[in-house]
């Protein structure tokens, strides 16, 4: 029977590894499991996955380990390194319909972007990221607004059907059948983000803000912006209707609403719910004046 290691990390990663070790055919086909660590996450799971093995008996390494040699699958999920010198088959698990959103941060953009749907595609790792071909895809239609970790949670349901159809394949078969090529003409790709892409462009539409606060919260860092010189983190906002601004400056508060301040954005307007110092760590609430500019 072939051998399978995993490379995963995030929840999706610990949510696909609760799935297999459920199916005692399926535990039996995994040789060991590799665990990614993501500092730029308030939590990535590396703990939990590594207790989840440790408590199932499963041998279980870190990135930077030495790893033993690689068995006839290697199964990513969230994994976001190249694997070197690998003649196994790579079985990656990304997080969009490709060959839409090839790249990074993948789900993210899509809900920046406003996508109706979001989804998982299983492909056969290559030397040119997420090109391979097609093992199977699933996706699910989504409502806005959504916070990024509900839709990390609703899109990890789909990691479990596909890592099931994979294990079944390969029970079934002893290897994987019926892929499919991607359609070129159709590939978009999705950059990686880092600290800089947190930042709140206020010149923007309130729609375009509030989705974007949703897309970079938990377990990411939070979308920021600047007042009175100090950097805060927003959690939390909604969209209130827009009022005609003569001359309208972008970034200022207009009004305060339930002890919140409202900002006025390129087109509409937003109420602060909830934001924190990021330096303290402390909520910038009770607000000591009026006349703020966030920017």
């Amino acid at each position: 029977m072939k051998k399978i290691a995993l490379f995963i990390m995030t929840y999706k990663g610990l949510q696909t590894l609760k799935v297999i070790i459920k199916n005692p055919v399926f535990l039996r086909l995994v040789d060991y499991v590799v665990i990614g660590k993501d500092k730029n996450t308030i939590n990535d799971y590396s703990e939990e996955i590594a207790q989840l093995c440790i408590n199932n008996g499963i041998n279980f390494y870190y990135k930077e380990d030495n790893i033993p040699k690689y068995p006839d699958y290697l199964i990513t999920v969230s994994w976001r390194w190249l694997i070197k010198n690998c003649s196994s088959k790579i079985i990656v698990l990304h997080e969009s319909l490709l060959p839409k959103y090839r790249g990074f941060a993948p789900l993210v953009n899509q809900l920046i972007n406003n996508e109706k749907y979001i989804g998982v595609t299983a492909i056969f790792g290559e030397e040119d990221y997420d090109t391979g071909d097609i093992i199977c895809q699933k996706k699910i239609k989504i409502n806005y607004p959504i916070k990024i970790n509900e839709a990390i949670i609703k899109i990890s349901n789909l990691y479990k059907v596909i890592i099931e159809e994979i294990f079944n394949q390969i029970i079934k078969y002893n290897q994987i059948k019926n892929t499919i090529k991607q359609n070129e003409k159709d590939a978009t790709y999705s950059l990686w983000r880092d600290k800089f892409d947190y930042k709140i462009n206020w010149e923007k539409s309130s729609n375009d803000i509030i989705r974007f606060i949703n897309s970079v919260g938990f377990p990411y860092e939070g979308a920021s912006t600047y007042v009175n010189n100090k950097l805060i983190k927003i959690i939390d906002a909604e969209i209130i209707p827009d009022v005609k601004i003569e001359n309208r400056d972008f970034g200022k508060v207009i009004f305060i609403k339930k002890n919140k301040p409202v900002v006025v954005c390129g087109q509409g307007l937003i109420m602060i719910k909830e934001a924190y110092y990021y330096d303290s760590g402390k909520s910038i609430f009770p607000l000591k004046q009026f006349r703020l500019r966030f920017k």
